[in-house]
């Protein structure tokens, strides 16, 4: 049973980092292209520190998403959240790096921010650890949509 709750664990990290990656993939043509020509606010942070923040936030990810598994039965519903939250995090990145749509993602990123809130409370409920370990990623994201309206008001022709 030991031997199975590692691998578990490994594999939601696998899971998460694969998301992020693919994600990625849309962010760096766009970030060495497209992303230099925006109008930026003052308080957008330097593109070193998005690597970082993303990969300690779908780490800690994985371990809320572990840690609810760990209860066993009952939690097949915030887990279901916690994969919803997952695709409309990934969703965030291909409409605002993919398709350069800063009004639609800023409609998504909403969306996401909801989701997480919900998965947070949901994890909340089963294990208080795993509800503190998506505080960060809640902070990030409002910080995130903050950023996007920014972005959308400061380029209306993007």
């Amino acid at each position: 049973m030991i031997r199975n709750r590692w691998v578990v664990l490994c594999g939601f990290i696998v899971l998460c980092l694969a998301v992020g990656s693919i994600a990625g993939s849309f962010t760096s043509s766009a970030v060495a292209q497209w992303y230099p020509t925006l109008e930026k606010p003052s308080f957008n942070p330097p593109s070193w520190v998005f690597g970082p923040v993303w990969t300690a936030l779908y780490i800690m990810m994985a371990v809320a998403a572990w840690r609810v598994w760990l209860r066993g039965a009952k939690t097949s519903g915030a887990l279901g959240l916690f994969y919803l939250q997952l695709v409309l995090n990934f969703l965030w990145s291909y409409l605002f790096f993919g398709t350069h749509a800063l009004g639609g993602a800023l409609i998504e990123i909403v969306f996401l921010w909801l989701s997480i809130a919900i998965t947070a409370f949901a994890f909340w409920k089963i294990d208080n650890t795993a509800g503190l370990l998506f505080a960060p990623y809640l902070a990030w994201v409002s910080f995130a949509t903050v950023l996007n309206f920014s972005f959308w008001w400061l380029n209306p022709q993007a």
